[in-house]
């Protein structure tokens, strides 16, 4: 007995005491490298031959050190605090409006409902002059999204040019908050329908408070949950939107990090108000973190279907920590795990190549796991949807008139001519619309060039270095001709595609966000396959079966 315990002994103090080298080691290395950083800093601001800016040489090295780490570990200087307010808040202080860059000018885009802009008769189309007497001309929009933003109730004054003529509107900035759900109704046949935008502050009691008006005025029978482009935001919210629909001590995600003591269950906290109604939850592949563990949960717990493409496969959490000087640095400070075990983060930081890129982590190494009911479900690179639907690319004519801003323009005149119009699900861009939107096209510049068109440009390049005779080369120009006469149709080819870009630019300038997204439904192939599976009971329920 006497040995087993010396042997015991002998055996975990060299542990402890290479434990103990270890930690002292680490801690030598960062005194170490902290001393020659300051070093180095301390040489350049006393001998570099030009006078040097401290805070910007400073924000360059750290930023420069965590982009060795990953994307979301970032630094915050003091000036930067509303942009920190807003990531993880969804609210800032300002005008409440989306404005774009077209040329020297910037524009109002988007006022939103019941917010300053709007309130104070800005509009869609109005051209920024002056703000607070400071010219806007030359500015980008970046720019002048800094100057209008500013502390809630401070005076803001704007002069903007609207049909030839200046106008100025002088009122109060005020705290803004985004909607995190813009919109839920009825689709289909009893279809609740619920938009959800955003994870921030109150997510999870906005979805609640959509889902029980839609069950009691309208007596829905399945539910759709869009997640399409929501890049997320905060853990706690989705928890709480995850438990609308699951069991009250659910375990729905778990974080593991570099420090033991802070690994964390969350677990839904209330009696859920749903726990039957069938559901379909829409992802894409801007659908991550938050919105990965609401789909990934519900998926894990066989409580949804998933339908869409693979989401974006961001499993790491990250936490804001206070620094010196009002500074802060949001850190990624471990991965989460949703009830099957599985991590979905899609990329590994920890290890790149040759080139310093990280890379996606290969199949070869992805872990199967399995549901509460027995499905098979893989780690890594995101959530892939129970049912895979195939992304809908736009065209390029598509591209062309939305960033070259002229399905815009067109709205901005289409509003002028037409005080009103019908209601948001029953307005249609008719074909007398296009024709004039073709009209209004005629001296505009909407060029753009196709893949195929600079693959052909590369292949003639080629072939006149190498040296090909005439008739060769001639027939490749012919052919690229033969492609640009090809795209002149594209405005009758994608004429469906176009209209719908339309029906948004018009709606939104009668009916805000909530309009636009009523308005598009109807034309929403993806919606149309989800409404059609919750009507068709033996398959959903198929799909949740091992």
């Amino acid at each position: 007995m006497n040995r087993i315990k010396i042997f015991i002994l002998c055996f975990f103090v060299p542990l402890f005491a290479f434990s103990q080298v270890n930690n002292e080691d680490k801690s030598f290395e960062l005194s170490k490298n902290l001393e020659i950083f300051s070093a180095v800093y301390r040489a350049l601001h006393t001998t570099y031959v030009d006078d040097i800016q401290s805070g910007d040489l400073v924000k360059t090295a750290i930023d420069a050190m965590l982009a060795k780490l990953d994307p979301y570990t970032n630094f915050f200087p003091e000036a930067d605090m509303e942009d920190v307010k807003m990531q993880l808040l969804g609210q800032y202080g300002g005008i409440g409006s989306l404005i774009h860059q077209k040329g020297d000018k910037v524009y109002i885009s988007e006022p939103f409902e019941g917010l300053p802009a709007y309130e104070a008769g800005l509009k869609a189309g109005d051209v920024i002059l002056e703000i607070n007497g400071m010219s806007a001309k030359g500015k980008t929009s970046n720019q002048v999204t800094e100057i209008l933003r500013g502390q809630a109730g401070s005076d803001i004054s704007i002069k903007v040019e609207r049909d030839g003529k200046s106008l100025e509107m002088k009122f109060k900035r005020s705290e803004i908050k985004l909607p995190n759900v813009p919109y839920a109704g009825v689709v289909g046949n009893n279809i609740g329908y619920i938009k959800l935008n955003e994870f921030t502050q109150e997510a999870g009691n906005h979805v609640a408070e959509a889902f029980r008006n839609l069950k009691s005025k309208n007596n829905i029978n399945g539910l759709i949950i869009d997640l399409r482009g929501n890049g997320g935001g905060l853990l706690n919210e989705a928890v709480n939107i995850v438990n609308i629909f699951v069991e009250k001590g659910q375990l729905i995600v778990s974080t593991k990090g570099k420090l033991k003591e802070r690994d964390q269950n969350f677990k839904t906290q209330m009696q859920p108000l749903d726990m039957n109604i069938p559901i379909i939850v829409l992802v894409d592949n801007y659908s991550a973190s938050a919105s990965e563990i609401v789909a990934g949960s519900l998926q894990d717990l066989d409580r949804a279907v998933i339908m869409g493409q693979r989401t974006f496969g961001k499993g790491l959490v990250q936490n804001i920590i206070p620094l010196l000087y009002n500074t802060q640095m949001k850190v990624t400070v471990s991965k989460y795990y949703i009830p099957s075990g599985r991590c979905i983060q899609a990329i590994d930081y920890s290890h790149r190549n040759s080139a310093g890129k990280a890379e996606k982590i290969p199949d070869s190494l992805r872990t199967a796991f399995k549901t509460k009911g027995g499905r098979i479900v893989y780690d890594g690179l995101g959530i892939e949807p129970d049912v895979s639907l195939e992304s809908k690319w736009a065209s390029n004519i598509a591209i062309a008139l939305i960033t070259k801003y002229l399905a815009f323009d067109y709205a901005t005149e289409f509003v002028k001519k037409h005080p009103q119009i019908a209601s948001a699900k029953d307005f249609i861009v008719t074909d007398e619309i296009y024709n004039d939107f073709l009209n209004f096209l005629k001296d505009k510049d909407y060029s753009y060039k196709t893949e195929t068109e600079r693959d052909i440009e590369d292949l003639k390049k080629q072939a006149e270095e190498e040296k090909f005779d005439k008739a060769t080369i001639d027939e490749i120009e012919r052919l690229k001709q033969k492609v640009i006469e090809d795209k002149s149709d594209d405005l009758m080819k994608f004429k469906d595609d176009i209209k719908n870009i339309l029906l948004a630019e018009i709606i939104v300038r009668y009916y805000n966000q909530k309009g636009r997204i009523e308005a598009l439904l109807p034309y929403d192939d993806e919606v149309k396959q989800a409404i059609n599976l919750l009507q068709d009971k033996d398959r959903y329920n198929k799909i949740l079966k091992p």
